[in-house]
């Protein structure tokens, strides 16, 4: 029965196999076997992760770095340590770039490893390359770095440090166009006076005079109501001129205190060559990453600063990793040292120093340049400082209040200086003339006291204000010989009133005016030519006045090209660059950098009309040249400064024949001082003296003995403000 009964069962479920299936029957289940997940979501790319986190290193971003590391790990190092680290690192290896490529990646679902390479640029011992392994974690959904000390460099990891071994080559020296030296490393002694321990004065103030250069009575003045223990600072000379009358001075009474240190000879033009000092604490991180151990002196200003590169040499360098021990453990990279390369200026130091005393006394400028060539002989501003006084060594230096003077002798007036230029103006107003065919050298106008054109006004003429009489007709080139406000206050209106205001502008943009003449080494500022926009504008830019700006450097160079034939020429301070071994990496050559819009035969008018500035008895400068043997071409200025006495101006150039004498061309400017011909014009006179002699020969008016400098007080004024007067 139940075999029966087992049988009818197989039988039923075999005919049910082969039956059609019921579509209502439920499918049996599906045996999956065991495997990955399925994602639901895309995972992160970590080689972005690990490129976002080198790219902001690169960039110097550790604020952008350090938002890009894991929990744990800001948990374990503070921002501010975090970027002190890779700072540091960076000074330690000069570093001045840094680049990097991602090599590969492993990923798993909540870590990765990123492979990369980073090349450390450096300045001291060239390239390092470093491949590297970054560890991800995956938070919320971002990779974030698994941060340690080794991801700055391999070899830094744990107790190990780099050090940088540096070794500075001495600093370059800066000398004059024949050799002279105007900075050079030397012993010095600073000099001083305690009133109540003078032993002889008369031979104190003779050897304090001699070897600092100073009037004897201006230094007495310096001590004459002092205390008697006070100590009053009195200069600096370099050892080899002290140390022969060393004993002389220690018996007068002369306080002396030696120190070695970057000397400037004779305080020469300290405007051009600059000074060095400590490197600040806020530019350390750069100059460290630039190669220097932060404990030399660099250049701030002039050439000591424009000249860094060749006057510090090449460091030498050795890359170092030391243990906790401070025991060397490798030697990353290195670098020898190499000699500091020398500049030799186009300076004459002799004449240099003597025009810095031709304008003591002054608030000024003066610039002496070879006429031909754009080379710079001479660059005074006034009043000068004392560029050693900027090493602490000098005892004088805590003592000295010079640099703190409120008349600023740290400006450099002959090249940043911006100044109205007053009748000297007048010559490029005579270029536009000429060029404009308008005017010509036959073209008279009678020059009065006053000029009344503009209804309602009246401008006078400088010899209503001396009181001679008026210059009468005159014809153009006559005009600029007896400097004649009317005729330039006329050419300037009448421009303006036939639409050609820009004349007159355009013309003094063509000499060079409105922009900076391209001297490299030393900042300079633009100028400012205006175009008129109404006719006392018009009537004022004439002579040099209204919103006209410019530097002393910028006149030299066009007074250099009417002079020279019409060649602007880039004026430059530097004669060449050289090695120990006199190799020169640089030398000068003149360097054309425009042309004067004026023709030969216009310029030529222009050339003879300066002669006679100089040559005629109607000449505003006659009686000033009278018994020099050079000829002088030149123009005096007086230029209304806005506040107080007006500045005077003379500027010209020299057209000798002489072989072993240069033409120049020289400016001058003396500030709030009055008029051009009466107080820059024998200045100017005496630059030519000392030029041509090697000394000065003629006393200035104002003057008891040579450079014995009082106040000058002019006779008048060239060019008065123009006051109103009632209308008809």
């Amino acid at each position: 029965m139940k075999l029966r009964t087992a049988l009818l069962l197989l039988v039923i479920l075999t005919l049910a196999g082969c039956a059609a299936p019921t579509p209502t029957a439920a499918p049996l289940p599906t045996f999956t076997p065991p495997g990955p997940a399925v994602r639901t979501t895309s995972m992160p790319d970590a080689k972005a992760a690990a490129a976002e986190f080198l790219q902001a290193w690169k960039q110097d971003d550790t604020a952008g770095m350090y938002a890009l590391l894991s929990q744990l790990s800001r948990d374990a190092i503070p921002e501010e340590e975090f970027t002190r680290m890779y700072s540091e690192v960076a000074q330690t290896l000069s570093l001045q770039e840094m680049d990097y490529e991602v090599l590969s990646s492993l990923v798993n679902p909540g870590a990765a490893q990123v492979a990369y390479r980073v090349t450390y640029h450096t300045a001291l011992v060239g390239d390092l390359q470093r491949n590297m392994t970054m560890d991800l974690v995956l938070e919320d959904g971002q990779w974030r770095v698994q941060w340690y000390d080794g991801l700055i460099m391999p070899d830094i990891a744990g107790p190990n440090r780099i050090i940088m071994d540096i070794s500075v080559p001495a600093r370059g020296n800066i000398y004059d166009k024949d050799g002279e030296a105007l900075a050079a490393q030397s012993d010095a002694y600073a000099l001083g006076i305690i009133p109540g321990q003078i032993q002889d004065e008369d031979t104190l103030l003779a050897e304090l005079s001699r070897l600092t250069g100073k009037d004897s009575d201006y230094i007495y003045s310096l001590y004459e109501f002092a205390g008697s223990d006070w100590y009053i600072p009195i200069g600096d000379a370099p050892a080899s001129e002290v140390e022969p009358r060393l004993e002389i001075l220690q018996r007068a009474g002369v306080q002396v205190s030696k120190y070695n240190t970057r000397y400037y000879f004779d305080k020469a033009a300290p405007h051009v060559v600059g000074y060095v000092q400590s490197i600040f604490a806020e530019e350390l991180e750069e100059y460290r990453r630039a190669g220097y151990s932060g404990g030399e002196k660099v250049g701030k200003y002039g050439l000591e600063m424009w000249g860094e590169e060749y006057l510090a040499g090449q460091r030498g360098a050795s890359l170092l990793v030391i243990n906790e021990q401070g025991q060397i453990q490798a030697r990353l990279g290195e670098r020898s040292s190499k000699p500091a390369y020398s500049i030799y200026t186009t300076l004459d130091k002799d004449l240099q120093v003597q025009v810095q005393k031709a304008l003591e006394g002054f608030r000024g400028a003066a610039v002496v340049m070879e006429r031909d060539t754009g080379r710079i002989l001479a660059l005074v501003s006034s009043p000068a400082y004392n560029p050693n006084l900027f090493d602490w060594n000098n005892a004088n230096a805590a003592w000295s209040t010079e640099l703190a003077d409120p008349s600023n002798p740290l400006y450099n007036r002959a090249t940043m200086g911006e100044y109205p230029l007053g009748s000297v103006f007048k010559i490029v107003t005579m270029a536009a003339a000429l060029e404009s065919g308008v005017f010509t050298p036959r073209s008279t106008y009678e020059c009065g006291h006053t000029f009344t054109e503009l209804i309602g006004r009246t401008y006078y003429d400088w010899t209503y204000e001396k009181e001679v009489a008026p210059s009468g007709t005159l014809t153009l080139p006559e005009g600029l010989i007896r400097s004649c406000n009317p005729w330039f206050y006329h050419i300037g209106l009448d421009f303006y009133l036939h639409d050609q205001a820009n004349l007159i502008p355009d013309m003094a943009r063509g000499f060079g005016l409105g922009e900076p003449t391209g001297i490299e080494q030393l900042p300079e500022a633009d100028g400012n030519v205006p175009v008129p926009r109404s006719e006392p504008e018009a009537i004022e830019l004439g002579i040099g006045q209204a919103e006209l700006l410019v530097t002393p450097l910028q006149v030299v160079d066009f007074i250099a090209a009417v002079g020279n034939g019409g060649t602007l020429y880039r004026p430059q301070v530097v004669e060449r660059i050289a090695d120990p071994d006199g190799n020169a990496i640089y030398e000068f050559e003149p360097e054309v950098r425009g042309q004067l819009p004026v023709s030969e035969e216009n310029l030529a008018v222009i050339q003879e009309a300066m002669r006679g500035v100089i040559s005629s008895p109607r000449g505003t400068a006659h009686s000033v040249f009278l018994g020099m043997q050079v000829p002088i071409y030149g123009k005096t200025g007086t230029a209304q400064s806005g506040s107080g006495r007006p500045h005077a101006w003379f500027a010209g150039y020299t057209d000798a024949q002489n072989s072993t004498k240069p033409n120049i061309a020289v400016v001058v400017i003396a500030e709030n001082v009055g008029e051009g011909s009466e107080i820059a014009a024998p200045i100017f006179r005496r630059i030519l003296e000392i030029y041509y002699s090697g000394r000065p020969t003629r006393l200035y008016p104002w003057e008891s003995n040579f450079y014995i400098t009082q106040t000058p007080t002019s006779l008048y004024t060239e060019s008065p403000t123009p006051e109103e007067t009632p209308a008809p």
